[in-house]
């Protein structure tokens, strides 16, 4: 590949020495003015994902049809052995590039050369011209693109389709960036060089404003990656209590997730959106957690327990809620936690307040929790039917528990038949949705960052 690129590169040496002549670098400060912008839009170029962006191919196109085709190819090669200089590249892929640009530069120069001739942009349509401009432009662009493919597939090996699909996905702002150029050859004639400085500063200002998005977009990435795994390590450090919880009171960790299941289907049926279901889901996972205080002469008795003891077990909300509240964004969740035990009409624990006062998530998990205690087989009590269940919510809705989530809930049994296997691992599994829950923690923080 490497002869083939230098036999090309030779040709192409050959063929701007050939057409050369010296009207062609005339004026020099254009030259320079072009070499400039070519250069500096090539220091500005933005990668996005695998494509490159610069405004460097504005000045060469016009080089094509300002001066002629051994000025753009000079100028072409000078700005791509400056790239090669810096970059890492292979010494075959700097060669190729090298061949390329060479190579496009000539042929971009004598096709505009065979369009308008000896073209005089004073006294010439500027229409035409910026026609043949226009035309030159995305022809040169389609060479260059060809010629860099086959360098790509014959050389490296790059599956074709990948290369087509790149360039198709960069054709919209070729397009533009070739109606810009063949704009400035419109105004050319009437502003000279001062077009091409006009050119030159909405080309920079463009990259700069390209290249400010890309680099804050990838900042937001790193933001977003870091913020999941943050997510992911508190997240992961509450499963594993869970999970332990799990291990140390299996029926404590099934209660708490039927107890999730039924929470957000009530919350739902109560007109909760869906934030608030999950957050009243997660507190319900969670609202048992404060029993890791608990030894386990209390925690799996089967006797009728003394006042210590109901006392040391009154003391679970609190702790489970200064455990979640540790958790950044976590404090709506530790409230409701907090609250669980509370009575509609006053008098629960541990801040004795009733009604409306106590959060609406913890007053479905009351009778979430009431229910599955009755229904679920425990340690202290016999289960009893669903029906009886529900009989018991009703007798102490007013009092112990809110009327309208009773009637919620009711709905929810009778209705939607809802229920959780105790026995089933899956249904367990399901309502940790750990990955899902990492997603959401994060979620919040990401919208701030943003």
């Amino acid at each position: 590949m490497s002869v083939i690129c230098g036999g090309v590169l030779t040709a192409a040496a050959f063929g701007a020495v050939l057409t050369s002549r010296a009207d062609d670098w005339a004026p020099f400060s254009l030259v320079g003015l072009l070499f400039v912008l070519a250069s500096g839009s090539e220091l500005l170029n933005v990668e996005i994902r695998d494509l490159r962006l610069s405004g460097s191919f504005v000045a060469f196109v016009l080089a094509m049809a300002l001066l002629g085709p051994a000025p753009a190819a000079a100028l072409m090669t000078a700005c791509i052995l400056l790239d090669c200089a810096v970059s890492s590249n292979s010494f075959d892929r700097k060669l190729g590039n090298v061949t390329t640009f060479a190579t496009v530069g000539l042929a971009g120069g004598l096709a505009m050369q065979a369009l308008i001739g000896d073209f005089d942009t004073r006294s010439g349509d500027p229409l035409w011209f910026a026609a043949a401009v226009f035309g030159v432009f995305m022809g040169a662009n389609t060479l260059n693109f060809l010629m860099v493919a086959g360098h790509a597939h014959f050389g490296f090996e790059v599956p074709v389709r990948a290369l087509a699909r790149s360039f198709v996905t960069a054709l919209p702002s070729q397009f533009a960036t070739a109606l810009l150029t063949s704009g400035v050859a419109f105004t050319y004639g009437h502003l000279g060089m001062g077009s091409i400085g006009l050119a030159a500063v909405i080309l920079f200002v463009f990259l700069y404003i390209v290249r400010t998005s890309v680099q804050a977009q990838e900042r937001g990435e790193e933001l977003t990656q870091r913020t999941r795994e943050l997510a992911s390590l508190q997240m992961g450090l509450l499963s594993t209590v869970l999970q332990t919880l799990s291990m140390r009171d299996a029926m404590t960790a099934r209660h708490s997730a039927a107890v999730a299941r039924y929470s957000r289907e009530v919350a739902g049926i109560l007109g909760c959106d869906e934030r608030e279901q999950d957050l009243i889901h997660t507190a319900a996972l969670l609202h048992d957690i404060g029993k890791f205080i608990l030894p386990d002469s209390v925690l799996f008795a089967n006797r009728k327990l003394t006042n210590d003891e109901w006392e040391l077990i009154k003391l679970h909300p609190e702790q489970g809620a200064k455990l979640v509240e540790r958790i950044e964004g976590y404090g709506p969740v530790a409230e409701i936690v907090l609250h669980h035990h509370e009575k509609y009409a006053g008098g629960g624990y541990p801040a004795g307040i009733g009604g409306e006062e106590i959060p609406l998530g913890a007053r479905i998990l009351s009778v979430a929790d009431t229910y599955d205690v009755m229904t679920a087989r425990d340690s202290y009590r016999r289960p009893v039917s669903s029906e009886a269940a529900l009989a018991e919510l009703r007798r102490v809705a007013g009092t112990q528990l809110d009327p309208k989530v009773v009637e919620a809930f009711e709905r929810m049994i009778l209705e939607k038949r809802v229920a959780f296997s105790h026995t089933d691992e899956a249904d367990f599994e399901h309502e940790l949705a750990f990955e899902r829950r990492v997603i959401d923690y994060a979620r919040p923080r990401l919208s701030t960052a943003a």
